[in-house]
């Protein structure tokens, strides 16, 4: 095999391959033992088929195509190797001549990693708010508990927003029933929007016993986009009553005896959540500013590709909730060019972001250690909620295991990153990787 490399950006080069028509040999015996074993032809045992038979009835050609198919990634692969190329995503090949017997030609145009000159980690300082926990924020977490503790208690009067009722609900169209339409005792939150449109609005206002007609569209069902009539009948109306916020709710909601331990605690908890947040912004704006300093250039094909990943992950997503990417622009009110454009300069960042730490790593020799892999499996299948040999059999197969592999090394070339760089809150206090690993574990201490 010969092979050049040629340079056509600084995130793009173009090999350009020639491989003697003997080497393709192996592939094209390969070619034909495959075909052999898929195709019938009568006289002939299956895979026993003589190579001049499968030449006149399947055809050379298809075989010589099989061959190079099966050979391509290979001399790839070999050119790659030979030009110490540094390749990302997939090559894009064109096949300049094939002819029966003469040396194949082809060149694959692929994307490489850029050549990045770090800048002086030493010169970088970044400033983020400082933590505060004021006692609005401790109010809000008190009321959140207050709602998990709160009790029902039936009224008579006509229900409003916040009420929890029983309803019972029956939907026709023409006359004639839903299928599924029809539904007795459900309890429902008026103005939670749970249930079908139009339903809140109807519900403000009436008593318990009393009952109430509105038309809403259907979304699913034989009746799809068709208009019902919805007549719905409140069995009862029960306002929320909250507990009052003194010693005995401390009691009840905690492990606390006064409501003073309580607050001091929720403090402390929510100055933890903070201090994280704290660090993570002051990453964000680290790696930002190395990213601009450094000038990395975004490969455009591993952008690209990125991208349509990002926008297939969206509309699975959306399409578990049942909901469409046209539901979505229409919701947030954006174009499709719009989102796409979002999803580029995300992208764009997120891969300059992979650039700057791998090239990092490199520099620093840093290596990912077994229990280090390891521990990110764990944690990756319990997320996934999957046994972690499970999980990582499954990365195996996929080819996917790499790039976890590739994760955990940028990680630690990212905290190498912010152990070499000044970082401050706005009252002059000193931040450190440190300090994010003790709020860490004292988070997740407190969650087990």
């Amino acid at each position: 095999m010969k092979s050049t490399v040629e340079t056509l950006s600084p995130t793009r080069v173009r090999l350009a391959i020639e491989v003697p028509f003997d080497e393709l040999k192996p592939s094209l015996q390969k070619a034909y033992r495959e075909i052999g074993a898929q195709v019938q032809i009568p006289g002939f045992r299956r895979g026993k088929i003589p190579a001049a038979v499968i030449d006149q009835r399947v055809g050379r050609g298809a075989v010589l195509n099989e061959a190079i198919q099966e050979a391509i990634p290979q001399q790839i692969l070999a050119a790659v190797q030979e030009h110490d190329v540094k390749t990302l995503g997939r090559p894009e090949v064109d096949i300049t001549e094939l002819e029966d017997g003469q040396p194949l030609k082809f060149t694959a145009e692929v994307d490489v990693r850029p050549e990045i000159t770090v800048p002086d980690l030493s010169g970088v300082s970044v400033t983020v708010d400082a933590v505060e926990v004021d006692d609005a924020a401790i109010d809000e977490q008190v009321n959140g508990l207050r709602e998990r503790f709160a009790t029902l208690k039936g009224v008579d009067r006509p229900a409003q927003d916040g009420d929890y009722v029983q309803l019972d609900l029956n939907a026709t169209v023409d006359g004639e029933e839903v299928p599924g339409g029809s539904a007795s005792n459900i309890s429902h939150e008026v103005g939670s929007k749970q249930l079908l449109p139009g339903l809140d609005e109807v519900l403000v206002g009436l008593l318990p016993g009393a009952d109430a007609e509105f038309t809403t569209q259907l979304v699913g069902g034989d009746f799809a986009g068709r208009d019902a009539n919805v007549k719905v009948t409140v069995r009862t109306v029960k306002e929320k009553e909250l507990p009052p916020v003194d010693d005995d709710f401390a009691q009840l909601a905690s492990e606390f005896d006064t409501l003073e331990e309580l607050r001091n605690d929720l403090r402390e908890r929510l100055g933890r959540v903070k201090k994280v947040e704290q660090i993570y912004a002051a990453r964000d704006k680290a790696l930002e500013q190395l990213v601009e300093a450094a000038d990395i250039p975004a490969p455009e094909g591993v952008v690209k590709e990125e991208v349509e990943g990002r926008k297939e992950q969206m509309a699975d997503q959306l399409q578990r909730i049942g909901a469409s990417m046209e539901d979505y622009l229409a919701s947030e009110d954006k174009t499709e060019e719009q989102i796409d454009a979002e999803l580029a300069e995300a992208a764009t960042q997120g891969i300059k972001i992979q650039l700057l730490l791998d090239t990092i790593a490199d520099a620093q020799e840093i290596e990912v250690s077994d229990d280090e892999f390891g521990h990110e499996i764990v944690h990756r299948a319990q997320r996934a909620q999957m046994q972690p040999q499970q999980y990582y059999d499954q990365l195996v197969r996929s080819g996917a295991a790499p790039a976890v592999y590739g994760d955990v090394r940028r990680g630690k070339a990212l905290a190498w990153v912010m152990e070499q760089i000044d970082m401050q809150d706005s009252a002059g206090n000193k931040l450190s990787v440190e300090d994010l690993r003790a709020a860490d574990d004292e988070h997740a201490g407190h969650n087990h």
